[in-house]
Formats: structure tokens, sequence, C-alpha cells
């Protein structure tokens, strides 16, 4: 494999390149010269990355590594991968921050769950490493062992929740198994509602999974009873399942940010509709999101409207710094624009490989960038790619996901929009789905070639998801071929503006009470009713707060309302006291209420200064009711007293 140094030069100036065939063997002494100099210290391979890290245990600023061979040198395009290999490089000299971690740890009670022996079989080759209990489901004619090793009882799941290291199960017809049972199990007398608590749960039943995303559940392992294979895996993988374990916090919640509901009424639900696994749910105003469930699909932070849900994995701006050293330094070195090929490493970097060994490799125009999860890559990532110079986007999907996807789709639909809008023909963003590395390079093959913008955006910024979009639509607007000032987005797009149908509104200003982003205001001295568009996450909470059902949701991007003032949605003349003139309210919503009153209650009969208490503030009003001693019974028209027992009684003796 030939190096292009000096495309690599371009595309990344100030790093200083030094080659060598062998350096893991003869060349060692060479990395161990680099390994003691200070700054950071980048090594283009991956394969011998375990003793490379080795060596250099000691050095305080480690190393990085960058995988230049499969994705970029072993290719039928290799000679003119220098530029790609410059991106690749860069790219791993972007750092990306420490996370947070969560601990759980399990004592190695497993609960082996099936119907027939090899649930019990399962459990004697767990036995000597794990506290295993197995439970069989309805069974018949299973001939008891003759020393008992492990409990073996009967009973049905009727739920699960939990995670690894504390999994509850609720248990119908539950028993215990007779000791004096011969030739079969004799079981006790079954009861409902058993409660069993485990660390690990191997699933042998051969029935539905017992939890969504089952795949994602740590701990919870499952089999298929008459796949031997597959069982034995299964059980292999739960030896090694006592412990301590760390696992990522895959998301940092804000509650405060959250725009879930108010008053007990929903407004935004995005998270909760994406969830795979149900880690998360409502509390109260806001969600909560249970870490130790948690898989970090990350769709949440990436459709989160307001930042509350932010990703670590690593955080949004981290990703985008990354993306904009690739693109930048390929653009640096050979002026073209890339195609940006987003994949997680368990699945893409061995196809990846595959396609690099036994076919054709990736295109020289073809970056590929592995992230923990496809779906945490939010509409920021794919607008600010396009603005840094990419020319398409493709995501690599397995041919059948281990999880839904949805976010992933509404991020492309949205970004599809977007696009379009601004005149950037062609397919520009789209999936592969495929586990066949050949069927990778077709495809990738295909993608015809489609003009980016003349000078790549150079911005690079920091903060929360919705900053970073904010920041990257107005980048690629300024560079966009045909820029347009409204583009209409699908539903549920985290930016827009509201239609309100001001003949009925009332101006109550609830709103504006529940708005999370003060996207609608109000003005202290006037009834008046503003709306900020820029501020907007289409969160739904106006919508669902308001009791005239005049506002609904207009999902859109408009490139002006960065810079434009509060827009007066519906303003009306204040109603002023009638006794001390201080404006307390709506004047039409005063006449309004005293027109339908006046004559139709007994309260306020026609020409009744009792009117006139509603033409004043609250202040005033409780001043005069005492100064005329406003006694609110007086002129109570007589009511038909309510029927009692004694009545009915009476009625009753009447008619006998």
């Amino acid at each position: 494999m030939g190096l292009d140094t000096a495309a690599i030069r371009r595309g990344c100036p100030n790093c200083e390149i030094k080659t060598f065939r062998h350096l893991c063997g003869a060349e060692l002494d060479h990395f161990r010269t680099a390994a003691k100099a200070e700054g950071a210290l980048t090594i283009a391979c991956t394969q011998q990355a375990a003793q490379f890290t080795e060596e250099a245990r000691e050095r305080p600023d480690g190393i990085r590594f960058a995988n230049v061979r499969e994705t970029a040198g072993w290719s039928r395009d290799g000679a003119n991968a220098g530029p790609k290999m410059a991106a690749l490089l860069a790219a791993a000299a972007i750092s990306a921050p420490d996370y947070p971690l969560v601990t759980l740890t399990s004592d190695g009670v497993v609960l082996i769950y099936g119907r027939d022996e090899a649930a019990i079989e399962a459990g004697r080759m767990l036995a000597d490493h794990l506290d295993v209990t197995v439970m069989l489901k309805q069974p018949t004619d299973i001939t008891p062992p003759a020393t008992t090793v492990f409990p073996i009882v009967k009973g049905t799941i009727r739920n699960a929740r939990g995670h690894f290291s504390a999994f509850e199960l609720t248990i119908d017809d539950y028993a215990r198994p007779r000791p004096s049972s011969r030739d079969r199990f004799v079981f006790d007398a079954p009861r409902n509602g058993a409660t069993s608590r485990c660390d690990l749960f191997l699933d042998l039943s051969g029935e539905m999974p017992l939890f969504p995303a089952h795949d994602l559940r740590d701990g919870y392992l499952r089999a298929d009873p008459k796949d031997p294979a597959a069982v034995l895996r299964a059980v292999l993988a739960a030896r090694d399942l006592v412990g301590s374990f760390d696992k990522p916090r895959y998301v940092d919640f804000t509650p405060n940010l959250c725009a879930h509901s108010r008053s007990k009424l929903t407004g935004c639900h995005r998270c909760l509709d994406l969830c795979p696994t149900g880690a998360i749910t409502p509390a109260g105003d806001h969600v909560a999101v249970n870490a130790e469930v948690c898989a970090g699909c990350g769709q949440c932070a990436a459709a989160c409207p307001t930042g509350a849900a932010s990703y670590a994995l690593p955080p949004a701006d981290t990703q985008l710094q990354i993306l904009r050293a690739m693109l930048l330094a390929y653009h640096e070195a050979v002026g073209a624009h890339p195609v940006l090929l987003l994949h997680d490493g368990p699945h893409g970097t061995p196809l990846i490989d595959a396609l690099a060994r036994h076919g054709d490799g990736l295109p020289a125009s073809v970056l590929p960038l592995a992230v923990n999860e496809l779906t945490q890559v939010g509409l920021e990532a794919v607008i600010g790619a396009f603005a840094h110079g990419a020319s398409a986007v493709r995501f690599l999907l397995r041919a059948k996901p281990r999880h839904e996807v949805t976010g992933l789709s509404q991020t492309i639909a949205m970004a599809d929009a977007i696009l379009a809008g601004l005149g950037f023909d062609g397919r520009r963003v789209a999936t592969i789905e495929t586990d066949d590395p050949d069927a990778l390079g077709a495809q990738l093959g295909g993608i015809e070639m489609l003009a980016a913008v003349e000078t790549p955006a150079t911005f690079k910024t920091v903060g929360k998801r919705r900053d970073l979009l904010r920041f990257a639509l107005s980048e690629l607007h300024r560079l966009a071929p045909t820029p347009v000032d409204v583009i209409a987005l699908p539903q549920g797009a985290p930016i827009g503006a509201i239609n309100v149908n001001t003949d009925g509104c009332t101006l109550c200003l609830s709103c504006v009470s529940v708005c999370p982003t003060g996207a609608l205001r109000d003005d202290p001295e006037r009834p008046v009713l503003k709306f900020v568009e820029d501020a907007c996450v289409q969160c739904g909470l106006c919508q669902s707060t308001c009791p005239e059902k005049v506002i609904t949701l207009k999902p859109q991007i408009d490139f002006r309302a960065a810079r434009a003032p509060a827009v007066v949605i519906k303003e009306e003349e204040p109603a002023v006291c009638i006794r001390c003139g201080t404006p307390f309210g709506v004047k039409s919503t005063i006449d309004r209420v005293a027109a339908k009153l006046e004559g139709r209650h007994w309260m306020y009969r026609a020409g009744d200064k009792r009117l006139d208490a509603l033409r004043m503030c609250a202040d005033c009003r409780v001043i005069v009711m005492s100064e005329q001693q406003f006694d609110p019974f007086q002129g109570v028209p007589e009511r038909t007293p309510p029927r009692t027992t004694d009545d009915y009684l009476r009625q009753r003796e009447h008619k006998e």
C-alpha cells in the first residue's frame, strides 16, 4: 500500500508525517522514540493497536489510531486515496471528552426459563459458575434429577421489568415440586402473583421476547431451545456476567429544559415514541431516563427539540467537529467533494474490511466514519456535513436493524426537504441496508456525482444540538445554489411557527405561561400575544393548553427568523377599571361577558349596579362589594328542595 504523502500534507498541513514499513517489528524503536515526545501521536494502522498501546502505556497523551489500510489504501482506487487518508488522519486528531459511567453489579443469580430438559441442561452447565434457578412453563413428563443441585420450579412469567443486575419478574402458576416426585414432577398447589428477582435472565422458552428490543437489554439472554449451538452461546455468555461492570451513561438529561408536559397536558413526546427499550418514562412535567436500561441508540437526543436530552458518545458538538476536520482536510487535499459514509463499528467495520480484503475496497471519494449508533446522528450533523463540503451522505444499516430506526428516517426526511428547498438536486441523503460487502461496494459505486457547495464553510461551534443546527442551517443557506427564505418541513420537525385563529383567540395567554422556550410572549402593559419563531421548538404545549383550540403547529424553517423581532399575533385594547383607571384585562372579553350575563342571570339584572363590578379591577371590586355590603345570596330564586328518603317512602305508601 503506497502513501500519497503530498496529498496528506495538503490536507493536514500541520501534521508531521513519517512513513515506515515495519513499525510494529524491526522499526519499533522509531515508535518508542516518538512515544516519548510531547504532542499528539497518531498511528495510521490499527492491526497492531494492542501492541502500540502497551508500548506507550506510560504516555500521558495516549495514542490515536486511524485505519488507512482497509478504508483507503486497500482499494481499486488506492493510488488516489491520499486525500482520504488526510481526512481520516484529521478526524483521528479530534479527541472526544470522557463520558460518565453507570456501574452495575451482578452476584450471578440467574433464572433459566424454559419448557423441557434443555433448560435443566443449561442449568447443569451453569451450576458451577452461577446461582441457578430453573423455571419450567407447564412441564409435562420431565423426570426429576436424582440429586437436587439447583432449584427447579414451575411457573409462567406474566411480565418482566428491570435491567442487568436487577430484573424483577411477576409469575403466575408458581409452584415447587414435591420431594416425593418419582418418574415425573409433581408440584404443590400453584399460586399467582409471585415475584422473582435475579441478576441474569436466560430465556429458553422459545416464545416471544419478554422485553422490547430484547437484543439491547443487557443481562437478558435468549436462545431457541431447539438450536443447541445458540443455547451454548447463551450459556457461555451468561458465565461471564458476574462482578461489577461499567456501561456508558449514554444520555445526559436536563429536566428543566424538557417540554414534555405542563399542568398534566402533554406537549412533546418525541423521545417516548422513539425509545426502543422503554428506558424513558413520563415523570410529571418532564420525562425520566433510566440509565441502567438505556441501550444508547441516541434517538431521544437526536429528536429532542430543546436539548434536554444530549448524547455523550460523543457529544453533538464533538461529532460535528470530527466531520468538519474530515471534510475540510479532504477538500484541502484535492479540491473535490466526498461522499460521507456513516456506520456503526460492530456492523460497518467488518463489511468495509471484507470489501477491502476480498473486493474492490471503498471508492476514493467515500469517507467512512464510525459512530456509536447511527440513530444518534441528528439533523445538525447532516446539515453541517453539507455545509462543510459533502456531496452526499449515506447511512450504512443492517439488513435487519436491531431496533426501530424511525428517528433516523425522520432526520433523513427533514434533511431531504431542506436540501431540495435550497437547490441541492439528486439523492443526497439515503440509507444502505445490507449485510453483504459486495452489495455495499455496488451501491457506493453507483452514487452519482453531485455538486456541493463551491467553498466549504469553516465554522466551528460548541454547545447544544439546537445551537449547532441553527448555525449549520445559516451557513448552508449562505452557500446554497438557490437559497430561499422559507421551506416547509415534515410533521414532527423541531423547527417551525404556529398558526393562530385570531378570531377565536381571547388573549387569555395560557399559551404564554406554558411555552418552555419563550417563543410566545406577552406584554405587561397591554393585552398582546407575540411570537418569536427562532425560539419555537414545536413542542405542542401551546396547542394542548389553548382552551379555545385555535393554535396549530406549522413545521417550517424561515431563514429570516434568527434576525426577526417578535411578531405581534394579536393585540387588543385593554379593559380599564371604571373606578381607578387601572388596565386589568381585555376590553372585548369583558364586554362579551357582561353582554352574556346582563338580564340573563339572576345576579345581573338589567340596570343593576352589580354589572359595574365586572368592569372593575380586582382590588376595586372587593372595595365596592364591601361598601355596598353585597350579599351574594340576595335575590337567589327559590329552588325546589331536594328529595329525601322520607319523600320516596311517603310516595310509595301513598301508592300502596
